[in-house]
């Protein structure tokens, strides 16, 4: 299972910069977007970490995994990065399945945007956390990305908003890695129904509220 997450921060430029951590209590199969720890695999914790607007460091993964090191996450974990409060994560529950979402959304766009499209100037990033309470193959937790994807997509359509997503999204589901392999992750699937509610829910939470960049809440 995985806990709920920690919010604690870490010390950096100067600055106390808040990141939330969960600890799986043992280690769990999982699929990611995220800069450090994607693609398919066995993953032990999760952080997501607030970074400044001004964040340009061109090795993001190292950098969670410094991270990580500092707060003594031992073996294989997920790392995800934002421009928003982490300490601002919505939570919800549906049929035994847990997301965990921060979301940033002043930069929606279309998916398929024109690539002449004007630069983004205002924060973003949509980060889904997930738990499924059974085990999924592997096409099914590619699937279960897609199905989350899709749920945060009709929020957004709901919410009014001209957009998909972000164009930092990512995305994280984790699974046992013991017990009989689900197949199916789509949205009317036993697993991927559930993910999609709830996502759908904590995604809609947030309405249309502007969500203030991080660093523009510091003084000065």
């Amino acid at each position: 299972m995985l806990s709920e997450p920690l919010l604690t921060d870490r010390h950096e430029d100067g600055r106390d910069i808040p990141l939330l951590v969960w600890r799986a209590g043992r280690p769990l199969r999982a699929v990611s977007s995220a800069p450090l720890g994607g693609g398919i695999g066995v993953r032990r914790w999760v952080l997501n970490a607030t970074v400044p607007m001004s964040y340009d460091r061109d090795d993001p993964a190292d950098h969670l995994a410094e991270m990580a090191r500092r707060l003594g996450l031992d073996g294989p974990g997920v790392g995800l990065l934002t421009g928003v409060d982490v300490g601002e994560v919505v939570t919800r529950t549906d049929t035994g399945v847990q997301v965990w979402v921060t979301v940033g959304l002043g930069t929606p766009i279309p998916a398929a945007a024109p690539a002449a499209a004007p630069p983004v100037q205002r924060v973003g990033t949509v980060n889904i956390v997930a738990y499924v309470p059974a085990r999924l193959a592997d096409a099914a937790l590619v699937n279960a990305v897609a199905t989350a994807t899709e749920a945060k997509a009709q929020a957004i359509a709901e919410l009014g908003l001209p957009g998909t997503g972000t164009p930092t999204d990512a995305v994280a589901v984790l699974c046992p890695p013991d017990g009989p392999a689900c197949a199916y992750g789509g949205p009317r699937s036993t697993w991927g129904a559930p993910l999609a509610r709830a996502v759908h829910a904590a995604v809609l939470a947030v309405g249309t509220d502007t969500v203030v960049p991080w660093s523009d809440r510091l003084p000065g």
